[in-house]
């Protein structure tokens, strides 16, 4: 996918969130930054010259909210991580719409399908203004390819990945809706709170809205949640894992 070059203000905005300094030292500090996002730095640690290597080969974007970050189907041509905001992931459309995954910073998509030469099988849309990191596919596999650090590092990222996938799909079989519904919001919280719209919720549980709303109405009664407009407080974690399963 083609990439305009980032504009100078948003750079500027970029090194102000992260702390100020100029653009190499905030290209080094992202480096530093994706090297924490794909794998324990225990196992196989990144030198200096690993981590300029990386920030060498890191592009910034930044997508605006609704907007498509890449679509189902595309040629996977690198490697998305998400810096900041959060990222909607889904198949199909209308009402054989489901969304497969919602990603937030530090999420890493797009290195499995180029690996196996695969299209990529969901479109990412921006639930909110989101940037992200890019790794354009002739960069990445130059640095599996040279450093071996990085190349063992992103090996535990894509393993720990693919079995977090894996548990995900096991923990909902045979489930009850009620359970599937506790679940997904412990799963998907965020200090707290589920940031996502009921739309979203029922397409990545692949039911009606109305049973969905259902369920959640009896939980707010229950005094387990409370919902308002585009976002789920839990008020009781323990009540709800327990009837997670």
């Amino acid at each position: 996918m083609e990439l305009s070059k980032q504009p100078a203000e948003t750079l500027q905005r970029s090194i102000r969130l992260l702390g100020g300094g100029g653009p190499a030292e905030l290209a080094i500090r992202q480096a530093a930054w994706v090297a924490r996002c794909v794998g324990h730095g225990d196992a196989a640690p990144f030198t200096p010259e690993d981590l300029s290597a990386l920030a060498a080969s890191l592009r910034t974007t930044t997508f605006e909210r609704g907007s498509v970050v890449f679509r189902a189907g595309d040629e996977a041509d690198g490697v998305w991580i998400v810096r900041s905001g959060r990222l909607e992931l889904s198949v199909g459309a209308g009402s054989k719409r489901a969304v497969v995954h919602v990603i937030g910073p530090g999420a890493v998509d797009g290195d499995i399908q180029y690996l196996l030469g695969m299209p990529l099988p969901y479109t990412a849309h921006a639930l909110a203004d989101t940037t992200v990191l890019y790794l354009d596919g002739e960069s990445f596999e130059g640095l599996l390819g040279k450093r071996l650090s990085i190349a063992r590092r992103w090996l535990t990222s894509v393993a720990m990945r693919l079995a977090e996938s894996q548990e995900r799909i096991i923990g909902m079989l045979g489930r009850s809706l009620t359970e599937q519904i506790a679940r997904i919001l412990l799963e998907e919280a965020v200090d707290g709170a589920v940031p996502l719209p009921q739309r979203t919720l029922a397409a990545m549980l692949g039911v009606q809205r109305p049973s969905l709303n259902k369920t959640l109405k009896e939980f707010e009664r229950n005094g387990l949640i409370k919902v308002r407009y585009g976002a789920i407080d839990l008020l009781d974690i323990d009540r709800l894992t327990a009837m997670s399963g």
